[in-house]
């Protein structure tokens, strides 16, 4: 058995929990500890019930909590050596967090789980996202990157739930109130994956399998919740049934893979 959650996905923060038969993990970390406990709560977890932190890369909203909530919880954070090196301050506040390197492409055991670490066009150092398995089904957690490439989607095939950014609408970022330079790092190859994108994407991999569909890190000004389900149920054959969105306040409740 996979269950997955969100405690919180959007611009201010975002936290994923996956849970096995004997493991708990958090992929992400970029609420406060606090916070962090309180919307573990909301999911019937105590922080204790966490056994890692799982880095996809250094940005704030990603990871600006994860040395903190791992040294109050004494367990590992895992992240890739580009990631460490753009943390460097946060973990010297933070010396005895234990620390593990993951690879792109370099499958690695936490607990129940085998991890799929995969590379991501992302403007950031090192920056990966997932693949988690417990030898039965399979969670992909895709939710920074600026352009879906061939390599993503091979990673992604055949997962049993799916969890993909939908961070902008091009037509409400084109007319939005952000500056030039914002509009075209968020819409570039290094950014962010649009509504239609992430449609293209989803219908490029191998769907087989596919229970759930989550869209992730929605723009609260450059996007909409029915536009991102829209699109993404296009490229389901128009049906918006098992297509969820996750947000910033409420996150997303449990959802079970079976």
């Amino acid at each position: 058995m996979i269950r997955f959650a969100a405690l919180a996905s959007g611009s201010g923060g975002n936290c994923w929990v996956a849970q096995s038969a004997r493991s708990c993990v958090l992929v992400d970390c970029g609420l406060a500890p606090r916070e962090t406990a309180r919307r573990l709560a909301r999911l019937g977890l105590a922080p204790g019930d966490v056994s890692a932190v799982l880095l996809t890369h250094e940005h704030g909203d990603h990871a600006a909590s994860a040395f903190a909530f791992a040294a109050e919880q004494r367990i590992p954070v895992w992240l890739t050596l580009g990631t460490l090196r753009a943390l460097e301050e946060a973990r010297a506040t933070c010396a005895e967090v234990a620390v593990r390197i993951v690879e792109a492409r370099v499958p690695l055991a936490l607990g129940d789980f085998e991890v799929l670490p995969f590379a991501v066009p992302h403007d950031a150092r090192e920056p990966v996202q997932y693949v988690l398995s417990d030898g039965a089904r399979r969670l992909g957690l895709l939710t920074d990157l600026g352009s879906p490439t061939a390599s993503v989607a091979a990673a992604l095939g055949g997962c049993d739930a799916l969890v993909v950014e939908c961070n902008h609408d091009e037509t409400l970022l084109a007319r939005g109130p952000y500056p030039p330079w914002l509009k075209a790092r968020i819409a570039g190859p290094f950014g962010h994956l649009s509504n239609a994108a992430a449609a293209a994407l989803l219908a490029a991999i191998d769907r087989s399998r596919l229970q759930h569909v989550v869209c992730a890190h929605l723009s609260e000004k450059n996007n909409r919740p029915e536009l991102a389900r829209a699109a993404l149920a296009a490229a389901l054959g128009g049906t918006e049934d098992g297509i969820d969105v996750a947000t910033q306040n409420g996150g997303l409740d449990w959802r079970t893979v079976e």
